[in-house]
C-alpha cells in the first residue's frame, strides 16, 4: 500500500497547505503562514521544529517502503488494517478541510502574538476547540496502517507530542491572552481533541 500512502499524503499536503494557503491568499491577501516562532529550545520552538520533523517523516514513510529500505511491522500490518487506514485518512482529510473551512480568515499556520483573531467557536469548533489538529491526527493514523513501518510509527508520535506542545504551551496562553474569558468560558464547555476531554478549568484566565 506504499503508492496510496504515498498518494493520499501527497493530496493532503496539496489540499491542506498549498490549496487553504491559495484561497487565503484571495480572501485576505496574508497566506496566513506565520512560521517558526520562539528561540531555538523553546517550547514554541520545539512544537514548531517537532510538527515539520512529523510532515517529513510522513512523507519519507512510504518512500522508504516503496524503495524496500524498510519493512512493515508485521504486527499492525494487514488486509483489514489497511482497510480501516483508507477509511481514517480519507475522513482526516476530509475533516481537515472542513474545520479549516469553518475557520474562515481566522486561519493561520502558526502564532503571532500581536495579532488578533475572530474566535471561531461554531461548526466543528463547537465540539472541540481544535478541529483542524483532531482530524490531522486520524489522517496520520491512517496513512501509518497503510505504511506501517518504523519512520511512519514515529512520525505519528512526534505528530501527537508536536500538536499538544502547539495547543497547550502556545495557542490556548495566546487566546486567552487575547481573548481572556470568553475563551475560558468557551473551553471550559469544549474539549480540546476530542469532545468533552481536554476541558480548562472555568477561573483560569481570571
Amino acid at each position: 500500500m506504499p503508492e496510496l500512502a504515498l498518494a493520499l499524503y501527497v493530496v493532503y499536503l496539496g489540499l491542506a497547505f498549498g490549496l487553504r494557503t491559495y484561497l487565503q491568499v484571495r480572501r485576505t491577501g496574508s497566506t496566513g503562514f506565520v512560521g517558526l516562532r520562539g528561540r531555538p529550545g523553546s517550547v514554541e520552538w520545539l512544537g514548531g521544529v517537532g510538527f515539520a520533523a512529523a510532515l517529513v517523516l510522513g512523507f519519507a514513510a512510504p518512500v522508504l517502503d516503496l524503495f524496500g529500505v524498510l519493512d512493515p511491522v508485521a504486527v499492525v500490518d494487514g488486509e483489514v488494517a489497511h482497510v480501516v487506514g483508507i477509511v481514517l485518512a480519507v475522513t482526516g482529510i476530509a475533516g481537515t478541510l472542513y474545520a479549516q473551512v469553518a475557520m474562515g480568515a481566522s486561519w493561520r499556520i502558526g502564532v503571532d502574538a500581536t495579532e488578533r483573531t475572530e474566535l471561531v467557536t461554531a461548526g466543528p469548533f463547537a465540539l472541540v476547540r481544535n478541529p483542524i489538529f483532531a482530524a490531522m491526527l486520524p489522517t496520520s493514523l491512517g496513512l501509518v496502517l497503510l505504511v506501517p513501518n518504523v519512520v511512519a510509527l514515529v512520525g505519528f508520535v512526534a505528530l501527537f507530542a508536536a500538536l499538544q506542545v502547539q495547543t497547550r504551551a502556545v495557542e490556548e496562553p495566546y487566546l486567552i491572552a487575547t481573548h481572556g474569558q470568553t475563551y475560558v468560558t468557551y473551553a471550559a464547555r469544549v474539549g480540546r481533541f476530542f469532545p468533552g476531554l481536554g476541558r480548562l478549568r472555568a477561573q483560569q484566565g481570571r
